[in-house]
């Protein structure tokens, strides 16, 4: 039964896709709002049977050449959880754009093409290829189908600007991906099959070569140092798009990699883990610094992402010293995460809707105007600073607390867990700054002339809102 659930969530936005591609253009955003409710409720039922057969991890073969598997499902845990979260904020993002995508947008007024509504679908359907994939050449494939969809959405608009922007989006993650194929390759070679059950047969070199292709095909995925740079480009695409990619879905494909692995390897060698943890660490102080200048909403939120991504990086290398919490904790990150970033950009693109901008020194007074969107901003900012009792708190607190109760084996943990909590005072400040310039007061000229928020983008706002409060509580209850 699982295992027919989970094929049917994977075919059905790809089908959706196709017919979305072939409708009238009036149709498009119907259709593709109605293929990723169906792929949301199909994530549902493979958690409630999940449920049902005592949480019990299992893997389905759905192709082999001979005894070699090349492709296969996992329906474990994470898989379960992190492949809702993906599909349901696909969603939520097909839902928004019915309303964002029109010519009542005041920043871009455009009605949303079919292109636009079919690409979408397909990552979806990408990104539940990639969660539930048993197999590291099933993760290739939809890696690089990822990166394909990347490419046109990113480009969406069509402006040399947005080319330019996708194109090194692709060409990125693209060399990223050689990290990827030189691990399969080396996996298939050491142990004759393509399955991440059998990380934990490597030994030696290969062992090396294996961690770390996926580290730095994770690293381009997830813009971390040194493949970092195409990610505030990617701001070009259209709102919605930077939520659902930059925030819930291709950026965390690199961490749910790289988390995938240590959990089928159960022993990853450590010097993986001190790469790991210095790039993490450099790249969320750099990160930081790289988004205090910003005035553009959407480049400040890309610099944050790739800090916050930094975060989950840490979680999960120190989790290769045998800390569970950490690995527990960087899991909940890129779940909770998903939802108080895409709540972030989301009021990102509603502001740009109704005010014509998103330049955070032209806003002001929104929470007079537009009750909601200030409301939305304070509640993104505390989640993702990590204020109990937002879920960002509940992803960040098991990271220093595994860091530093590692520091007894490890004194280097010790400054480094300063470091980083450092950081995230910071990061709670700067926030805190633009709240206290952005939220309260007079509205300024562009928020005293916004237009209304349609009501599909305010349902959208409110869902993520109560998920930024509760998604923590629904993490913790399904990692046990």
């Amino acid at each position: 039964m699982m295992e027919n659930i989970a094929l049917t969530t994977l075919l059905l936005p790809f089908i959706g896709a196709l017919i979305t591609a072939c409708a009238p253009k009036r149709y498009a955003k119907w259709l593709c709002t109605f293929f990723a409710l169906i792929a949301t409720l199909g994530t549902l039922a493979l958690g409630w049977q999940y449920w049902l057969h005592d949480k019990a991890d299992v893997t389905y073969t759905l192709h082999s050449y001979g005894t070699v598997e090349l492709f296969g499902f996992t329906i474990d845990r994470i898989s379960t959880l992190i492949v809702f979260a993906v599909v349901f904020l696909g969603f939520l993002v097909s839902l928004y754009s019915t309303g964002y995508l029109t010519v009542g947008n005041k920043e871009h007024p455009h009605e949303g093409s079919n292109r636009y509504y079919a690409f979408l679908l397909i990552f979806i359907g990408a990104m539940v290829g990639l969660v539930l994939s048993s197999t590291i050449l099933g993760q290739l494939l939809f890696f690089e189908i990822t990166g394909g969809c990347s490419w046109a959405l990113i480009g969406y608009y069509q402006t040399p600007k947005s080319q330019r922007s996708a194109m090194k989006a692709l060409l990125i993650t693209h060399v990223a991906s050689i990290g990827l194929y030189l691990a399969a390759a080396t996996l298939f070679l050491n142990t004759g099959t393509f399955a991440l059950s059998a990380l934990a047969n490597l030994h030696g070199s290969a062992s090396y070569i294996v961690f770390g292709g996926i580290l730095f095909a994770a690293w381009g995925k997830s813009a971390q140092l040194p493949l970092q740079a195409w990610l505030p480009d990617a701001m070009e695409a259209p709102t919605p798009i930077s939520a659902y990619l930059h925030a819930a879905s291709m950026v965390k494909v690199g961490v749910y990699i790289f988390a995938r692995a240590i959990l089928s390897a159960g022993e990853v060698p450590h010097i993986i883990g001190w790469i790991g943890i210095v790039m993490a660490t450099i790249t969320l102080i750099y990160g930081f610094l790289m988004y205090l200048p910003q005035k553009d909403m959407k480049r400040l939120l890309a610099w944050s992402t790739i800090t916050q991504l930094s975060y989950i990086f840490l979680a999960l290398s120190l989790s290769i010293f045998g800390s569970k919490l950490a690995f527990e904790g960087g899991v909940a990150y890129i779940f909770n995460h998903a939802f108080a970033k895409s709540l972030f950009f989301l009021i990102a693109g509603a502001l740009s809707y109704s005010c014509g901008t998103r330049m955070l020194p032209r806003l002001k007074g929104v929470l007079k105007k537009m009750p909601l969107l200030g409301i939305g901003f304070c509640v993104a900012a505390l989640a993702i600073t990590g204020v109990p009792p937002f879920n960002g708190f509940f992803s960040k607190f098991p990271i220093f607390a595994a860091g530093f109760a590692l520091s007894h084996e490890f004194w280097v943990m010790t400054p480094l867990m300063v470091l980083v909590l450092i950081e995230s005072v910071a990061s709670f400040a700067w926030f805190i700054y633009w709240f206290g310039r952005v939220i309260p007061g007079t509205p300024s000229e562009e928020v005293a002339q916004a237009a209304p928020v349609p009501l599909a983008m305010r349902i959208v706002l409110v869902v993520l809102i109560a998920m930024s409060v509760f998604s923590s509580f629904i993490a913790v209850a399904w990692l046990g």
